[in-house]
């Protein structure tokens, strides 16, 4: 894992540069609301970025000599982020079409659930759901965001659309030391920095924070790691992360408070799952 550091003040002319090449129309899917990690091959910020040598602005561009439509891992895996899974939950998630609940695997104890009332909708709910007592229990439903241009399940790298499907939840993050959780999680402190350049200074805090969803990344990975199983042209870096008070270019954000909830409840053994989508397809 690469280690350099960059400041939360005193950008360097070469941070300036990439914001000049976000502001020009680089792609960037998971961002506005992302932390990152540091990679083997570099530092990448949110979901789709333009590589400045050890610096990942957003927009990501194909990794350095690799095709956007190939990029890594064997292709006869699911790509959709959800594990391959053996039998059925027995009880369904409350709400969730037999599509969505049929994805959901006995394993699996602890559920969130993403949705927005209609496809384009950049304003959403996130629920989270417990196994206890042969019974769902729903512990909480906190204020979100999702993509600007809503839900999609077929979305592209830079579309601003959230992905739709069952997802693992397997890695954390952030600027800030472990608030608690006990998911694998990445200190980075070049974080503020990513999202200053990215975002702009209101937003160097957005990546204090972050839970990597699985949607064409490798679990197991920081959140910022760049292998994408299906192809860059998928994007990926899609998280979940502090809230900006607008539609995202593809992740879910909330309020700090209810993100380090989440991040200290979130169990590995429970094998976490998230399920997105607007209600029109996700709803019973």
């Amino acid at each position: 894992m690469s280690n350099g550091v960059y400041r939360r003040a005193g950008l360097p002319a070469l941070l300036a540069c990439a914001l000049l090449v976000t502001a020009c129309g680089a792609d960037a899917d998971g961002s506005t609301d992302d932390s990152g990690s540091v990679e083997s091959a570099g530092f990448a910020a949110p979901a789709q970025q333009t590589s400045f040598g050890d610096f990942a602005a957003p927009a990501q561009d194909s990794p350095t000599g690799s095709d956007s439509a190939s990029t890594s891992t064997d292709q006869s895996e699911d790509q959709s982020g959800t594990e391959a899974t053996g039998p059925v939950h027995p009880v369904p998630v409350p709400g969730l079409t037999k599509e969505f609940a049929d994805q959901i695997p006995a394993e699996t104890s602890q559920v969130l659930v993403a949705t927005s009332p209609t496809a384009d909708s950049e304003k959403s709910s996130l629920s989270f759901y417990e196994f206890t007592d042969e019974k769902w229990k729903k512990l909480k439903t906190f204020d979100t965001h999702n993509g600007s241009n809503g839900w999609l399940k077929d979305r592209r790298e830079g579309d601003k659309t959230t992905p739709i499907g069952v997802f693992t939840l397997s890695d954390a993050g952030g600027f800030k030391a472990n608030p608690g959780t006990e998911l694998p999680y990445t200190q980075d402190n070049r974080l503020p920095s990513s999202a200053t350049v990215a975002y702009g200074a209101n937003y160097e805090s957005v990546f204090d924070y972050i839970i990597a969803i699985d949607y064409n990344r490798k679990p197991g990975t920081a959140p910022t790691d760049k292998t994408r199983p299906m192809g860059w042209d998928k994007g990926g870096g899609i998280w979940l992360h502090l809230d900006h008070d607008s539609g995202t270019n593809g992740c879910v954000t909330l309020d700090e408070a209810d993100l380090k909830w989440i991040m200290r409840t979130i169990d590995p053994d429970a094998h976490p799952r998230i399920a997105m989508g607007p209600a029109t397809e996700l709803k019973k």
